[in-house]
């Protein structure tokens, strides 16, 4: 079994019954049995702030991959989400920006804390489905991809000071109250999923970073309670977006790898905490996405900006 993933920088979909409480979905691998697919991160802003660019070369690379599905890290419409199903943000900032016929395939979307700024029930809804079948928008949910299952977490909630000190933010947390109770049963969903899946891999997507040099570093609330179930569950991958970069960093305590893909638009140059450098194995400061390739063969990371790096794992 192997991973092939790359960062990239700019210069049949069915339910069936589910692991406890959260929806599993099926998404099937290729006749070979590899997966391809990409990650993207933080990008509707209608096309400005170079999405337009970034959407281009992701066309250029899903075609070249042949790639499977995408997988959104949440902030999908900014500042504020949508205002409702009748938003032109959604065609806008996704509709008209992702034309490329590689990308005409299934989008895998979460919320970002922007998202919850709006109206959460508009993109949740399968109208927004119906305009455009690529769309799946969901708190937090399953995907199993045969070779790979996928764990989709809803990660805002669990932010603190969305709730305490939300500044002149309106956060839509229908849905979410009483909060406590909501982060308790998806923490308990999740580590049940975890637990009971016989995944060769387990991937965690979430929206905020659990480790980042970036801008917002680590977040607090998720190192505390959602970690540790990721460590005591063997999982391999955490994806997120949150941080506007491209980053991967080692975990020193455990096999688990922290890749950020929140270069989708709009990026912050020179915006790097220190890390220690045998952990932080890659990091771009502008826009991008990384691809993601699994085969039956030896394991392999890789990611490229203007030069590409080859690392075995």
């Amino acid at each position: 079994m192997a991973f092939y993933l790359v960062f990239t920088a700019l210069v049949g979909l069915c339910s069936v019954s589910s692991v406890a409480e959260l929806l599993r979905l099926e998404q099937q691998a290729k006749a070979d049995g590899s997966l391809s697919f990409l990650v993207v991160g933080d990008w509707g802003r209608r096309g400005s702030f170079n999405q337009s660019r970034v959407a281009l070369q992701m066309g250029r690379v899903g075609e070249e991959l042949d790639i499977d599905f995408v997988v959104s890290t949440g902030d999908n419409f900014y500042d504020n989400g949508l205002s409702g199903i009748h938003d032109t943000a959604f065609e806008k900032s996704f509709g008209k920006v992702y034309t490329a016929p590689s990308l005409q395939k299934q989008w895998y979307n979460v919320l970002g804390n922007h998202d919850y700024r709006g109206k959460v029930e508009a993109q949740l809804s399968p109208i927004l489905t119906k305009m455009d079948s690529r769309w799946l928008c969901l708190r937090s949910f399953i995907l199993n991809a045969e070779i790979v299952e996928f764990f989709f977490v809803d990660t805002t909630p669990f932010v603190d000071k969305y709730f305490t000190d939300p500044e002149d933010h309106d956060y839509d947390w229908k849905g979410v109250l009483p909060r406590q109770a909501y982060l308790s049963n998806l923490l308990q969903d999740v580590d049940t999923a975890l637990r009971d899946s016989t995944a060769k891999w387990k991937i965690v997507v979430g929206h905020h970073t659990i480790r980042s040099a970036g801008h917002h570093g680590d977040t607090v609330e998720l190192v505390d309670q959602l970690l540790p179930i990721l460590q005591a569950n063997s999982v391999d991958l955490y994806i997120n977006g949150h941080d506007h970069c491209l980053e991967h960093i080692s975990s020193p305590d455990s096999p688990i790898q922290f890749l950020t893909s929140g270069g989708g638009s709009k990026a912050w140059r020179g915006d790097v905490q220190w890390w220690n450098p045998e952990e932080l194995k890659f990091y771009y400061d502008g826009q991008g996405f990384m691809s993601v390739q699994i085969t039956a063969s030896q394991v392999l990371h890789k990611w490229s900006t203007s030069k590409e790096l080859n690392l075995p794992m």
